[in-house]
C-alpha cells in the first residue's frame, strides 16, 4: 500500500511569521511591533526560524510561476500569444498580441477558462518605508522586491511586464522587439518562450560601457553580513569607516592611486576591526558620523547603544541613554556636541569632551528620524509624526514648529547657505523651509516650496554643494517610485527626471565639486549624472546577488576622487573616479 503524503498545511502563524520578516525588510518597525505583539510570535516556535530576505514575495513569485502555467497549459492561439499582464490585484483574462497572426478568438466558453489566479504585477515602486539611505530602517530592503501602486496606465513606462518574474535580481530591457505582423502563432509561441529563457539570464557585475576598466571598482570584503553604512575620515583622507549588519565596524586603509592613474589599483590591506556584540536581537549599523577633525567617530544603531570610538578603534566612551532604536549621529562643526535621533521619539545632545549627556529633547511623539545642525547651538529634527522640529540647547521647548507634510518625514538637510532645510516624507513630496529667522534673526518668512512628482515615498534629498543655477540651490531627491530628480529650490521647478532604476533608490550623493551626483539602488545599479548637462554619463552594476547599493559616500581632495559604496552584498565598494574616462 503506498505512503500517503501529508497534505500541505498552512497556519495562520506561519503567514504572521513570513509577513513579519516581510515589514521588518521593509523598514515597516511599527507594523512589525504591532503584529508581533498582537500575535504573541515571540512565543511562537516559528519565531526563532531565520526567514530569508524576500522569502514572502519569493513565495508568491513562484505562486505566479503556477498560476501561468494553469492559465496557459492549453497551448491554445490565444494562451500562446497571451500578451496579457498579470496583477495582484485583477484576474488574469488572456488577450491576443494584436500584431501577431493566428486562430480567432475563442468562444466565450472556451474563453473563460483562461482566466488565472492572482499574481503579482512588476513595477518600479515598492512598499512605503519609515526612513532614507543613512537610516537603517529603509536599508533593510535590498532584496526586497517591489510592489504596485502606480496607476495601470503608466505601468508600461515604468516596467516590463515581467520584471516581476525576474528572480535573480536582474530588470530586463524596457524595450521589446517588433513583432513581424506576417509572423504565424507557431514562431510567435516559440520566440515568447526564447524571450523568456533569456530574461532570466543574470548580466555580470562591472561597468555598463566597454571603455572602463573591469577593475575600476575595488570591493572590499571584511564584513560578513550587509553593509549599511559607509563614511570617509574629513581629515585622514586613506581612512574610511563602514558598518555592517551586525554591530560590527571596519576601519579600512585605502591608498590613493599616483597620477597618472595606474591601471592596476592600489592594494588595499585588512580593516581594522571594531566589534561591539549587541544584545539586541537587531544589531544594524545605522550612522556613521565622524568629527570635523576626523579624530572621532560616532557610531548608531539599531541595539539604542551610542558608541563613539577614535581613529585608532579605541572605544572613546559609549552610553545606553535611548529606549530605542538610533536612526542618525550628526557632529556639530565645533566637535563639541553630537546629536542623536531614536524610535523613542527623543534627541540627546551628548557633551563629547565630558563624555557625557548635555540635555534630551522630547522631540516627536513617536520615532524620531533624522537631525541636523543649523549652527553650533541650533538643530532640527524630524519625525514619524510629520513635524519637523527646531530646537535650541538654551531652550526646551522648540522656537519653530514647521507643520505641513501629512506622514513621517525620512530626512531633513540644511542647506550650504544656512539659510533653508529641505525635508523628503512618505507623502511623496520634499519641501524647503526658510530658517534666516532662526539663524540670522531676519525677518520670518514662512512660504513653502513644495517639490512635487515622485509618485512613492521620497527616500533621500541632497544639497548641491556648490550653487551652479544661477543665485539658486539645487537640491537632488530620490524616491521608491525608482527615479531621481533635481530641482530649482527657489522656484520649485523640476529641472530634471532621472528613470534610470528599476527598484527603489537608496543612495543619493553629490560629489564635492558638484559636478556630478550619484544614485545607488536596490536594483543593483549605480548610476552617476552630470549636473549640468542634466544626462547620465556612466553607470556600473554591483550583480545579481544581493545587489542592493545602501550609502555612496563621495570624496575629494587633491588627485583623490573616488566613492565608497555600502554594499548589500557583504562588501564595500571603493569606485576610483579618476579611472572612468566618462567622468572626467
Amino acid at each position: 500500500m503506498a505512503k500517503m503524503v501529508p497534505p500541505i498545511k498552512i497556519t495562520a502563524d506561519d503567514v504572521n511569521c513570513l509577513i513579519h520578516a516581510y515589514f521588518e525588510d521593509s523598514g515597516f518597525q511599527h507594523s512589525a511591533f504591532v503584529l508581533r505583539a498582537e500575535g504573541q510570535l515571540s512565543n511562537s516556535p516559528n519565531f526563532t526560524q531565520h526567514v530569508p530576505r524576500g522569502e514572502l514575495v519569493e513565495l508568491l513569485s513562484k505562486a505566479l510561476l503556477y498560476a501561468e502555467v494553469e492559465a496557459h497549459w492549453k497551448g491554445t492561439g490565444m494562451t500562446a500569444n497571451c500578451r496579457s499582464p498579470f496583477s495582484l490585484l485583477e484576474r488574469h483574462v488572456c488577450s491576443l498580441d494584436p500584431n501577431v497572426a493566428g486562430p480567432s478568438v475563442p468562444d466565450q466558453a472556451s474563453h473563460a477558462m483562461e482566466i488565472d489566479q492572482q499574481a503579482p504585477q512588476p513595477h518600479a515602486n515598492g512598499a512605503v518605508g519609515m526612513n532614507g539611505t543613512a537610516d537603517s530602517v529603509a536599508k533593510r530592503k535590498a532584496s526586497t522586491p517591489t510592489t504596485e501602486e502606480a496607476p495601470r496606465e503608466k505601468r508600461a513606462r515604468t516596467a516590463p511586464p515581467d520584471e516581476s518574474m525576474q528572480v535573480d535580481g536582474v530588470a530586463p530591457s524596457t524595450t521589446e522587439p517588433k513583432q513581424d505582423h506576417k509572423q504565424t502563432a507557431s514562431s510567435a509561441s516559440s520566440e515568447h518562450a526564447e524571450s523568456k529563457k533569456s530574461s532570466k539570464t543574470k548580466r555580470q557585475p562591472g561597468p555598463a560601457d566597454d571603455v572602463t576598466p573591469s577593475n575600476v571598482v575595488s570591493l572590499l570584503k571584511g564584513h560578513k553580513t550587509e553593509v549599511f553604512v559607509c563614511a570617509w575620515n574629513p581629515t585622514k583622507k586613506n581612512t574610511l569607516a563602514s558598518g555592517s549588519r551586525d554591530t560590527v565596524v571596519h576601519l579600512w586603509n585605502v591608498p590613493d592611486s599616483k597620477p597618472p592613474a595606474s591601471p592596476v589599483p592600489p592594494k588595499i590591506g585588512p580593516p581594522m576591526t571594531l566589534s561591539y556584540p549587541s544584545q539586541s536581537e537587531q544589531g544594524d549599523l545605522t550612522s556613521l558620523d565622524w568629527t570635523q577633525d576626523g579624530s572621532l567617530l560616532a557610531i548608531g544603531s539599531y541595539d539604542a547603544i551610542l558608541r563613539v570610538c577614535s581613529t585608532s578603534g579605541e572605544l572613546y566612551f559609549s552610553h545606553t541613554q535611548h529606549e530605542g532604536p538610533i536612526f542618525a549621529t550628526r557632529f556639530s562643526k565645533s566637535g563639541r556636541w553630537l546629536l542623536t535621533a531614536s524610535l523613542d521619539g527623543t534627541v540627546c545632545v551628548w557633551d563629547i569632551h565630558e563624555k557625557k549627556l548635555h540635555k534630551q529633547f522630547q522631540c516627536h511623539k513617536d520615532c524620531c528620524l533624522d537631525v541636523d545642525w543649523l549652527t553650533d547651538d541650533i538643530f532640527a529634527s524630524c519625525g514619524a509624526d510629520g513635524k519637523i522640529q527646531i530646537m535650541s540647547l538654551a531652550h526646551a521647548r522648540p522656537p519653530k514648529t514647521f507643520i505641513g507634510h501629512t506622514t513621517e518625514v525620512n530626512q531633513i538637510k540644511c542647506s550650504p547657505s544656512r539659510s533653508r532645510i529641505a525635508s523628503c516624507s512618505d507623502d511623496r513630496t520634499a519641501r524647503i523651509w526658510n530658517i534666516e529667522d532662526i539663524v540670522y534673526n531676519r525677518p520670518p518668512n514662512n512660504d513653502v516650496v513644495v517639490l512635487r512628482g515622485h509618485s512613492h515615498t521620497v527616500s533621500s534629498i541632497a544639497w548641491s554643494p556648490v550653487i551652479t543655477e544661477g543665485d539658486h540651490e539645487i537640491l537632488a531627491s530620490s524616491s521608491f517610485d525608482g527615479t531621481s530628480r533635481l530641482w530649482d529650490s527657489v522656484t520649485g521647478e523640476c529641472l530634471r527626471v532621472f528613470q534610470d532604476h528599476k527598484r527603489h533608490v537608496y543612495a543619493l550623493a553629490f560629489s564635492p565639486d558638484a559636478r556630478f551626483f550619484a544614485t545607488g539602488g536596490a536594483d543593483g545599479w549605480l548610476h552617476v549624472y552630470d549636473v549640468k548637462a542634466r544626462q547620465k554619463r556612466w553607470s556600473w552594476y554591483a550583480g545579481s546577488e544581493k545587489p542592493g547599493i545602501f550609502e555612496i559616500d563621495w570624496q575629494q581632495s587633491g588627485n583623490i576622487n573616488r566613492m565608497a559604496l555600502a554594499l548589500e552584498s557583504n562588501e564595500v565598494g571603493v569606485v576610483d573616479v579618476t579611472r572612468v574616462p566618462l567622468l572626467q
